[in-house]
């Protein structure tokens, strides 16, 4: 597509050093595909579900669930972002272990475990997990270099503060400007490492130390952000910033989260973290037609001698 074609259709399609992507056992062409991004919480205190997927049982039922709804991915965490006491590694991971196993043995979706710590992370390889989703931006690059060490893909996601520490009132003078230059610089430092460009993922991180009106402008300029050229990620699924711009609780956020989900997607995300599945993925699939990346299940409305 020429320029002034992208400029006419107002859609930015980044251009990637490294788009086609073997993550586990599954392969993704990320000029021409979107994959959905599930979310599995097995904590207490998750911000959406409060605990519903807490039980092992319910956390691995949600996981085949969301597969069974059209998931390409299932995030599986422990731990939540949110500010609170620090959660000892065993018990991290005797709350995503077992999911990943119990899923790993039933399913090739691609399993990510969500997690800043390093032994969690290479643990969770070693149970099946295909990618390890990093919401501190490398606090600690010990775990870069635990996915160094394997096949994993790390996801580098912008934010500011400490692990489960209290930022208020962030400041950025350019907030898209700096979350670039941010992501770009921890893609320099997990090089260095030893994790490879093409198995980097980068995520701005929606709502993490942003407040509302931060995290609508950096939606706006997404652009920016996929055009590091890496693969970008859009977690906005329920979010506050949709709860604060529709006055939504966190029960009515599905068509705000659809509706950023899909502008991400115009905007260069080739990733986006969703909690409703079935609605994500439909939406991801119309809006890959739209943009050409995907024929029509089917193809009869007058295409025929008589309408229909």
């Amino acid at each position: 597509m020429t320029d002034e074609r992208r400029r006419e259709a107002a859609v930015y399609l980044p251009a990637l050093a490294h788009p086609i992507r073997r993550i586990g056992a599954r392969t993704f062409d990320f000029e021409r595909q979107v994959a959905v991004m599930a979310v599995v919480n097995r904590t207490p205190d998750s911000f959406y579900d409060r605990g519903a997927t807490f039980a092992l049982e319910k956390a691995i039922e949600a996981a085949t669930r969301a597969e069974a709804e059209g998931a390409d991915w299932v995030d599986i965490g422990g731990v939540p972002f949110s500010p609170g006491p620090a959660l000892p590694v065993e018990d991290e991971l005797a709350r995503v272990l077992p999911v990943i196993e119990g899923l790993r043995a039933v399913s090739n979706v691609v399993i990510s475990v969500d997690t800043f710590q390093a032994e969690v992370a290479r643990r969770a390889i070693a149970a099946g997990a295909d990618v390890v989703n990093d919401t501190t931006g490398l606090h600690d690059p010990a775990l870069a270099e635990a996915v160094a060490d394997s096949e994993a893909t790390l996801v580098i996601t912008h934010s500011l503060a400490s692990p489960r520490t209290q930022y208020p009132r962030p400041h950025y003078d350019d907030v898209a400007g700096e979350i670039a230059a941010f992501l770009h610089s921890r893609v320099e430092l997990a090089v260095s490492l030893g994790v490879p460009a093409e198995r980097i993922i980068v995520d701005p991180g929606h709502d993490l130390n942003k407040n509302t009106l931060q995290t609508l402008e950096l939606t706006r300029r997404f652009a920016e952000i996929a055009a590091l050229g890496l693969p970008a990620l859009a977690a906005v699924s329920n979010k506050d910033f949709i709860g604060e711009t529709l006055d939504a609780e966190r029960g009515d956020r599905l068509e705000g989260s659809l509706a950023a989900a899909v502008f991400c997607i115009v905007q260069g995300a080739r990733i986006v973290r969703m909690h409703n599945v079935r609605e994500s993925v439909a939406a991801v699939r119309m809006t890959e037609a739209i943009l050409g990346f995907r024929q029509p299940a089917y193809t009869r409305h007058n295409m025929g001698d008589a309408n229909e």
